[in-house]
């Protein structure tokens, strides 16, 4: 018996008897057909749920980034502000008890003040906090230590002096506190 050798033989022979099944019963080959179809149909079906959760998932992405990108657009100029609120602060504290006295002198830092009030009210409103520092624990995520001071009174690793005020803009750090922790004498 000799048969097929090669490949195109064997397919030639598949096809013949192919279309032998189909002439001889064509509900089979129709039937064939019509899975062929259905098995078609369903991966259309499954790549087009995939493609529509992609797309969703894509816009959810999308949605969140544009959300934050409005909650922290203003970082750069919270940061900007807050060199202007350290040279208010700074000059407020640099005020002697005979200059607040000056009936004149008076006046003018009463003016000094309302401002810096007006900027806190303004920091509050755009969610820009201070952070806690002294005598609280060192975190490294919103302090930043500048000098260990040794102290009877405080543990190790607690915050003892705050040379620069650190803030939040709303969960964000925006800048650290610059702080001395107390070490062991």
């Amino acid at each position: 018996m000799t048969g097929p050798t090669d490949d195109e033989d064997l397919h030639d022979a598949a096809e013949e008897i192919r279309k032998e099944t189909a002439e001889k019963a064509p509900e089979l080959a129709e039937h064939d057909r019509l899975g062929e179809l259905e098995k078609a149909l369903e991966e259309a079906q499954t790549k087009a749920l995939y493609a529509a959760a992609e797309t969703q998932n894509v816009r959810r992405r999308l949605e969140a980034e544009k959300a934050q990108a409005s909650a922290y657009a203003a970082s750069a100029f919270a940061r900007d502000m807050l060199a202007i609120k350290d040279h208010i602060d700074r000059a407020l504290a640099a005020v002697s008890d005979e200059l607040r006295a000056d009936e004149t002198a008076a006046n003018f830092l009463a003016g000094i003040e309302a401002t810096a009030r007006e900027l806190e009210a303004a920091f509050a409103r755009q969610g820009i906090t201070r952070i806690q520092s002294v005598g609280e624990k060192l975190d490294p995520h919103r302090h930043q230590a500048m000098i260990e001071v040794p102290s009877d009174t405080a543990e190790p690793g607690t915050i003892v002096d705050e040379m620069q005020a650190g803030y939040m803009l709303k969960d964000r750090l925006l800048r650290p506190a610059l702080v001395g922790v107390a070490k062991a004498p």
